[in-house]
């Protein structure tokens, strides 16, 4: 066989290589080897390491290989035939090495159930020992490459991904809402502990980025969580419950099975039928029992929140089937919890502010509910609240909070005047001092 004169190695393609092995084993002390920029060549022979070699020209003489003395005998000097293995390796720095973990196993901090994510993004390498590259990585193939290295190394790498990534959320109960936040740290963390493994192979992971973190929807699992997520976000936006969605649909299905089967000329009778049933399913008629009807606990959005009428009424319903009179607040002096408006945490209707959220106690003056500050009604009875068609407040008693009557000099609830003794009670007219009757309209003075 013809002895190599010249060895080396010329990267071609657009893919990246890490190790290459020269194909021919035949050499001699007047062989030169040619090591490019960022390269280095390794030499073996009969199992052992015989030298390794930087950038630059070198002559493989025995000068620059004491071993061959010893492997093969060569003296000083001459053209002396050997055979070895020459590897050539590339130590550029990568750093745009693609990875994706999915269906990962989380119990979700922020939603309280059991939610599989998936995250993405991209790491970069640089060798740092070439032998241990070659003898714990590389092993007998004849060229290495960056598909080669991560498939190789995807299943431990993988695992170590994923169960850095759940450590980390757990540790500092992140949820997958606030996650995104996190990622600058969340990269860091995760660099720390595959950096270990990727040293005991002779590399080092200079760089580690996650660009991407979510739901992982390709699962029946993810693919419901995203919807329950998106019906939760799209509640909140519009105001409205779970109960109340459902009671929705139900109507709408009514809706719908009622005027399919009888045309569509009969659709407002349809309609009306389920308005009907849905007053039927929501207790409009009289209640004697001590329980509220089923429809009016799935459309209440406080969740059956206590009511404040005197206890002989078990629900409003009742009371107003019974002739109470609309537009009185009903009297109990008694405490009751009340939910808020705005968290929806149970505090006492003594206190003007919730303790939990500092939200501002606004009571239905029927039943006690907690209401939103732009609710026209209750969310729970659905009593005319204190905002005006016209855009201003309507007048309520200072003693009992019941609404007034426009031009009421006493209370329709409680008696308590309303209006003071220097106000004409027919006109409205401010009176003079001493005066027994209004210079306006004449009605005596009260």
């Amino acid at each position: 066989m013809a002895i190599i004169d010249l060895v080396r190695w010329a990267p071609q393609g657009n893919f990246t290589i890490y190790a290459y092995r020269f194909p021919e084993t035949n050499l001699s002390t007047y062989t030169q080897l040619i090591v490019a920029e960022s390269q280095e060549a390794v030499l073996f022979s009969k199992g052992q390491l015989m030298g390794k070699f930087g950038p630059g020209k070198h002559t493989l003489n025995t000068e620059n290989l004491p071993i061959l003395r010893s492997l093969f005998g060569i003296p000083f000097g001459g053209k002396n035939p050997f055979t070895a293995e020459i590897w050539f390796v590339n130590k550029i720095q990568v750093f745009n090495i693609d990875w994706h973990a999915g269906n990962i196993k989380n119990h979700d901090a922020e939603y309280n159930a059991m939610v599989p994510i998936y995250a993405a993004g991209q790491y970069g390498l640089r060798i740092t020992d070439t032998e241990k590259f070659i003898i714990k990585f590389v092993g007998t193939r004849d060229t290495f490459t960056e598909a080669d290295m991560t498939e190789q190394s995807r299943g431990e790498f993988m695992s170590k991904v994923k169960s850095a990534l759940i450590s980390f959320m757990r540790q500092n109960n992140i949820g997958i809402k606030s996650i995104a936040a996190f990622q600058d740290q969340l990269s860091g963390y995760l660099r720390e502990q595959m950096n270990s493994f990727w040293e005991d192979l002779g590399l080092e992971l200079t760089k580690f980025y996650i660009n991407e973190i979510d739901i992982d929807d390709s699962t029946p699992e993810g693919e419901r969580a995203r919807q329950a997520i998106a019906q939760q976000s799209a509640m909140s936006i519009t105001g409205h419950t779970w109960q109340q969605e459902q009671m929705f649909d139900t109507a709408n299905n009514a809706i719908g099975s009622i005027s399919g089967g009888m045309g569509g000329d009969n659709s407002l009778l349809g309609g009306i039928m389920a308005i009907n049933m849905m007053n039927g399913m929501m207790g409009g008629g009289s209640q004697r029992g001590g329980a509220a009807p089923v429809g009016q606990s799935m459309m209440n959005p406080q969740f059956e929140q206590p009511r404040f009428g005197p206890a002989s009424a078990p629900n409003f319903g009742a009371q107003q089937a019974q002739g109470a009179p609309q537009g009185h607040a009903p009297q109990d002096n008694s405490v009751k919890m009340v939910y808020c408006s705005n968290c929806g945490k149970k505090y006492p209707n003594t206190s003007r502010f919730c303790p939990n959220c500092g939200n501002e106690y606004r009571p239905c003056p029927k039943c006690g509910t907690d209401n939103n500050p732009h609710a026209r009604r209750c969310v729970s009875c659905g009593t005319q609240l204190g905002t005006a068609a016209s855009g201003g407040s309507a007048q309520t008693c200072p003693a009992c909070n019941a609404p007034l009557a426009p031009g009421s000099a006493f209370c329709g609830n409680c008696g308590q005047r309303v209006v003071s003794s220097d106000t004409c009670l027919r006109c409205g007219a401010t009176l003079p001092p001493n005066v027994k009757f209004c210079p306006k309209c004449g009605n005596k003075r009260s």
